[in-house]
């Protein structure tokens, strides 16, 4: 064995650290507290809500992380894909759950099945709410005498 043995081999990953350090995959947290904040602050004006609205709304729908739940033909596996996803619009890193609640959405006869899945677990109700709150926050910005 040679002394320029990958590090892979003897058991240690160096994974590759990000930009961010982590802020990355949670950046519409901070986003979502800014949002409340805005509101709060009557200095922010109705551009700041608007931008921190849809940059949650966006954050929740595309990147924030929940579980996949697609379908899957393991017996005994009934809550589907256990993969970590991205936002509630995409699935798992598996070309098959990709696009699947995308699809689903878009597909009147399974639509249901859409939005019973927004509400299948914590994490789901969650993000669910937090984008239902940002999309009525942008909405509300442009009413005439609601807006800050």
């Amino acid at each position: 064995m040679s002394s320029e043995t990958p590090a892979h081999a003897h058991g240690v990953v160096k994974r590759k650290k990000s930009a961010f350090g982590g802020l990355g995959r949670w950046w519409g947290v901070l986003t979502g507290l800014l949002l409340v904040a805005a509101w709060v602050n009557a200095a922010a004006g109705p551009a700041v809500v608007l931008t921190l609205s849809a940059a949650t709304l966006l954050w929740c729908a595309v990147q924030a992380p929940v579980v996949c739940r697609a379908p899957v033909r393991v017996r005994g596996q009934d809550d589907g894909c256990r993969n970590n996803a991205y936002g509630l619009l995409l699935g798992c890193h598996l070309r098959q759950h990709r696009w699947r609640k995308l699809r689903m959405l878009l597909l009147r006869r399974r639509a249901r099945e859409f939005g019973t899945a927004l509400f299948a677990d914590a994490q789901h109700t969650v993000v669910t709410l937090a984008g239902v709150g940002s999309f009525l926050s942008g909405v509300v910005t442009f009413v005439p005498g609601l807006a800050i």
